[in-house]
């Protein structure tokens, strides 16, 4: 396996039918590690939906699928895990109710402190951000490359970059030790679409 991987996140607002097409389409095109369903300020029903439809198309093809914010939602879904952001509950939390094989991701934006306690709270992987300006949230983190080198120094724990990432200013964080790269737009707003976009991704992970 490549030493750092493609994390794909579902746009801010989809269809589940089309969409799941549209995802299957780009994990078919190249390697994808995890998808993340990110859908803020919607029922729990739209989540639930969101999750039906794409649970099968990812699991059918070994990519795991991560909730992010709700580990009740994570659990009724059946997903594999849940990311959670600081205000989203703990990992212990999280740990106890989905299980030990859950996986578990904690935002720690820019901040070592917030890392080290997830790590040690039984996090599997951390992540840090936002590494560029982002079209899909307000950014009020800001961090840097280094985080990243120190962290990976560090720590055996995998450590994710996210925030405006696209294959043209990938590189420094793939050279900084970042395992996985969180990626939105990249991806689905490509303008050859989504298969495209990962192909794109992968092709700059390749070649940092």
């Amino acid at each position: 396996m490549p030493d750092c991987r493609l994390y794909l996140i579902t746009p801010p607002a989809f269809d589940p039918a089309p969409f799941a097409e549209d995802l299957a389409r780009a994990l078919d095109a190249g390697d994808v590690a995890a998808v993340q369903i990110r859908l803020k300020d919607v029922p729990d029903e739209t989540i639930l939906r969101a999750a039906e439809a794409i649970l099968p198309v990812a699991q059918s093809r070994g990519v795991a699928v991560l909730m992010n914010d709700r580990m009740d939602l994570a659990r009724r879904a059946g997903c594999d895990g849940v990311h959670l952001g600081q205000g989203d509950g703990d990992p212990v939390a999280a740990r106890k109710l989905l299980g030990p094989e859950a996986t578990i991701g904690v935002t720690c934006h820019a901040s070592r402190h917030l890392a080290m306690e997830a790590g040690e709270a039984g996090a599997d992987y951390v992540a840090f951000g936002a590494f560029f300006p982002t079209g899909t949230k307000q950014v009020q983190h800001h961090a840097t490359p280094d985080i990243l080198e120190w962290w990976s120094e560090m720590f055996e724990l995998p450590c994710v970059a996210i925030g405006g990432i696209t294959a043209a200013n990938c590189a420094p964080l793939v050279r900084a030790g970042a395992n996985f790269l969180a990626v939105v737009g990249a991806v689905w707003n490509h303008p050859e679409g989504p298969a495209a976009g990962v192909r794109a991704m992968n092709a700059a992970i390749a070649g940092a």
